[in-house]
């Protein structure tokens, strides 16, 4: 994996005072954000972490395995609906959530593993057709399953979801440090840093792994990977359970950071935003893949301001801001794949990959003019 410095290459002094200088600044983000951006850009790093598991559990599918996955969402969502279930008034249940989340992690192992049975012999376009509907699927019965008994509160949603407690302590209430006031964004952003972090060690170990090395064995050709004794079936199918574990975590967390969930929180939209994020950054490269979470997240949220921007510059508002916020959102991931087509930040092998199809082509193309 591309990486911008080999940690392991410095001295061990310059080692430890790197990663202290890392972790002050992740410490003091939250707060010096609120100060000069103001606390709605807090939220966003809030909700930018959650998206970085997101894309990292996604990037084990489609950028170690090779297997496109277009319904991810749904991994996401039954991870919230496990947590709010039994985090809510619904069945009034209120277990705790070091109970819940690894439950909600299990619960959505088991549903990428029933998503990856019967899809084993499909790939490309035919797999993403699959996931896709099997995405749709699950939206559709948590939007349905009110009647005859109400389990999920059908298209209302669940409501008065229990907030993160840690140690007695609520991560939902504003607690004041001196004159420091730490807010409920701020708590959440520190459970849901060290989740991200922990999510970021798991992939580079992963990577790094027998199980990665397989993975990228079927990516790269999963006939030759099967005669040399990978039993793609396994590993495949453990692909999308370990995919599927970091959306079930994620979906807890986003869950009872909101309070609320409906249907309507995880559409086919939301995945093809996550797939983007993985393609933009660059698929197989953690690095790339936590570049283009944090980027996407970030930038239809600054686009907002490009109403008031009009309104400043012309007096008026020619273009319906939301309109033109998805403009040019599209517009720049367009150019994107025009231009960095293996991602902002890709993997050495997808860079030497590209490399080689472009001098195919251009030896083609000289072939052709000759």
């Amino acid at each position: 994996m591309s990486r911008v410095m080999d940690m392991r290459a410095l001295p061990p002094l310059q080692r430890w005072l790197v990663l202290l200088a890392v972790a002050a600044l992740l410490i003091a983000l939250p707060f010096a954000v609120d100060a000069f951006l103001g606390r709605t850009w807090v939220r966003i790093i809030d909700v930018a972490l959650l998206f970085i598991m997101l894309a990292l559990g996604l990037n084990i599918v489609v950028g170690f395995a090779g297997l496109l996955d277009l319904g991810y969402i749904a991994f996401f969502a039954v991870g919230a609906y496990s947590y709010a279930l039994l985090a809510s008034p619904q069945f009034e249940v209120h277990g705790p959530f070091l109970l819940l989340l690894p439950l909600g992690a299990l619960v959505a192992a088991v549903f990428g593993i029933l998503l990856g049975a019967p899809t084993l012999r499909l790939r490309g376009d035919y797999l993403a057709i699959v996931t896709l509907g099997f995405g749709e699927i699950i939206r559709i019965f948590l939007n349905n399953l009110n009647r005859p008994i109400n389990i999920t509160n059908g298209p209302q949603g669940i409501t008065l979801i229990d907030p993160l407690q840690v140690g007695g302590i609520a991560l939902s209430k504003t607690y004041t440090l001196g004159s420091l006031t730490i807010a409920p964004v701020h708590s959440y952003y520190f459970v849901f840093l060290a989740c991200a972090l922990a999510s970021i060690f798991i992939s580079l170990r992963l990577e790094d792994s027998r199980i990665g090395r397989a993975w990228i064995a079927i990516r790269e050709d999963e006939l030759a990977a099967s005669a040399m004794g990978i039993n793609t079936r396994n590993i495949k199918l453990l692909a999308f359970a370990m995919g599927a574990t970091f959306g079930g975590v994620s979906g807890g967390l986003f869950a009872s950071f909101q309070g609320f969930i409906s249907p309507e929180s995880f559409t086919l939209l939301d995945s093809i935003m996550v797939l983007c994020m993985v393609v933009l950054g660059g698929m197989g490269n953690v690095g790339g893949v936590v570049l283009g979470a944090i980027l996407l997240t970030a930038l239809p949220e600054a686009l907002r301001y490009v109403g008031p921007l009009q309104q400043a510059w012309f007096g008026q508002i020619h273009i319906d801001p939301s309109d033109l916020r998805m403009l040019l959102f599209g517009s720049a991931l367009v150019l994107m794949m025009l231009f960095r087509p293996a991602g902002l930040w890709p993997s050495t092998t997808r860079r030497r990959e590209l490399a080689v199809e472009d001098d195919v082509v251009a030896k083609e193309q000289a072939n052709a003019a000759g």
